[in-house]
């Protein structure tokens, strides 16, 4: 017996070594698994303009997205100007990443141009709020947040590079401004972006529905709604829950206008993208987040007219932080838009982003500058 004993304990102690390698063996596969997948965004450098910039007889600011042609090798930003310092226009830019450093020079605005409504004359002032922009290979997709309190509803119209108007895809009912539901003023459709596939447009609210829940507050996120447009049909299939983080503070005792909200999406492939997320008070300012998210496993709330904050059995879409702003050790603007630009020097891809400065001269237009390895998927 106490030969059998002395084995038993001999082969369990074998066991649990066994086990035990084992399981630091799989822990270090799925480490590295985790760090091959997990994109690294590293700052290069940021270039800032001053409020009341003019080019061309236009005040240059409140540049709320940004997108790349990479045919051309230029960059299209929306300002959110409704027609009333100018008529509504998106400028073009250049940005030399081929130097050894950033600098002023880095970025150059080369032109600008008006949008045009239905028809062929530029809008009115006031009956445009436009947010979103991405360039679909030969044109553009523009989105508008409309206006609650002028009853304005928000659109997204395809626009060509000259600004004329080309098509206008249909705007969910639940979404509308009517006086129980729709978008909130000034926390609409401020995203959008096109999958490299080209199959897909995404759009998304910036805070949630009048009958979806609150406003971002210091406590809670608010529930946004991702649209997923299928293009060669030019109508929206999917809706999707994204939950937003609280409002940043660093004090209890907060007064005066503060927000949180989703800003922009950039489509990493079909059901992967990254988020922007920008909050505002006046104790910590602008605090920016960057996150990868997933929309694989998450529901379709298409047929979902109102959650009432409810959000049980329902699955969100999964968010991973990528990067905290704060962390750059920099003075942030409003940051509101990014985009992909072309591959730099060592293979990696740029990573561009831009503030909306209100139009308010103790702001400046930022572009930062990155560079991001991670799956083109």
């Amino acid at each position: 017996m106490k030969i059998f004993k002395h084995r038993t304990y001999k082969y369990l102690i074998i066991t649990l070594i066994t086990c035990f390698i084992i399981a630091v063996i799989t822990g270090r596969i799925i480490n590295s698994a985790t760090q091959t997948t997990t994109p690294q965004v590293t700052f290069l450098g940021e270039v800032n303009f001053p409020t009341r910039l003019e080019f061309k007889n236009t005040e240059v600011g409140g540049l709320s997205a940004i997108t790349y042609n990479p045919e051309k090798q230029n960059y299209y930003a929306i300002s959110d100007d409704r027609s009333s310092k100018a008529p509504a226009r998106f400028y073009t830019l250049k940005i030399d990443l081929q130097q050894d450093e950033i600098s002023e020079e880095t970025v150059t605005f080369t032109d600008v141009t008006t949008l045009l409504n239905d028809t062929g004359k530029p809008f009115p002032a006031l009956s445009i709020d436009p947010e979103g922009i991405t360039f679909t290979g030969e044109t553009l997709f523009i989105s508008s947040e409309g206006d609650r309190e002028r009853q304005i509803q928000p659109f997204i119209r395809e626009f060509s590079l000259t600004g004329k108007q080309l098509q206008n895809l249909p705007i969910p009912e639940k979404i509308l401004i009517e006086s129980n539901s729709g978008v909130r003023n000034n926390l609409a459709l401020e995203s959008l972006t096109i999958t490299p596939s080209q199959k897909y447009l995404f759009t998304a609210t910036e805070n949630a529905l009048v009958q979806d829940g609150e406003e971002a507050t210091f406590s809670m996120g608010s529930y946004c709604r991702i649209i997923r447009y299928d293009l060669a049909q030019g109508q929206p299939e999917t809706e999707f829950i994204y939950i937003t983080e609280p409002i940043a503070t660093n004090s209890n005792n907060v007064g005066g206008f503060s927000t949180n909200g989703l800003v922009d999406l950039l489509a990493l492939d079909d059901t992967h993208l990254l988020s922007l997320e920008r909050s505002f008070s006046l104790e910590t300012g602008n605090v920016i987040k960057l996150f990868q998210i997933d929309l694989s496993g998450t529901d379709n709330i298409q047929n979902i007219e109102g959650l009432n904050n409810q959000i049980t059995d329902i699955s969100p879409v999964q968010k991973k932080l990528l990067l905290d702003f704060s962390t750059l050790e920099i003075v942030l603007d409003n940051i509101e838009g990014i985009t992909f630009g072309p591959d730099l020097a060592d293979g990696q891809r740029s990573l561009i982003l831009v503030s909306d400065n209100n139009f308010n001269p103790l702001q400046v237009t930022q572009i930062l500058i990155f560079s991001y390895l991670g799956s083109r998927k």
